[in-house]
């Protein structure tokens, strides 16, 4: 409440605790990208309908090329379209991009992760965003900060709302 972000609703699936900490740590880390279908029903299950129908495009949070290249694919997109489908919404894996390369998130705490951020996304077509709803997706969400620059970033560039569909967020 003290950092409220510039989202119009948040929607989360599950708490980051077992024995989804577990299975996302899998599907994000180590390859198991089989566990995408299963994991994109439960977050679709948790965005109301009438929510997902306000949404014009469905948006991965983006990693950068060299992420992409060391993962070899997206977690983020791996939802994002899944849940598209099952909400009967576009998704877009371009029109938000992660052009520059920063240190990874995890063990900054809120303050170090906004700075980590900051510029760190690109809307290269911003007349593509301008006057759309956006649904941003990601697979965990914890402080909040790569959302929040996300979504800064889209409204910048001319998006009417941006709401976030997360599959987790830390307690």
């Amino acid at each position: 409440m003290a950092h409220p972000l510039p989202l119009q609703r948040c929607h989360c699936a599950v708490d980051y605790r077992a024995p989804w900490d577990q299975l996302i740590v899998q599907f994000k880390y180590h390859g198991a990208v089989d566990l995408a279908a299963a994991l994109a029903a439960r977050l679709a299950d948790a965005v109301p309908a009438a929510d997902a129908a306000t949404v014009d495009l469905v948006l991965p949070i983006p990693l950068s090329r060299q992420r992409l290249a060391q993962r070899g694919y997206n977690q983020a997109w791996e939802l994002a379209r899944r849940v598209a489908r099952r909400h009967r919404r576009r998704a877009d894996a371009h029109l938000l991009q992660r052009p520059l390369e920063r240190d990874p998130q995890a063990g900054l705490d809120r303050a170090e992760r906004r700075r980590n951020l900051r510029g760190v996304f690109a809307v290269p077509q911003p007349q593509r965003v301008a006057g759309r709803h956006l649904a941003l997706v990601d697979d965990v969400m914890t402080t909040g900060a790569t959302l929040a620059e996300a979504a800064q970033t889209l409204h910048d560039a001319g998006a009417a709302s941006v709401q976030a569909w997360v599959l987790a967020r830390t307690p």
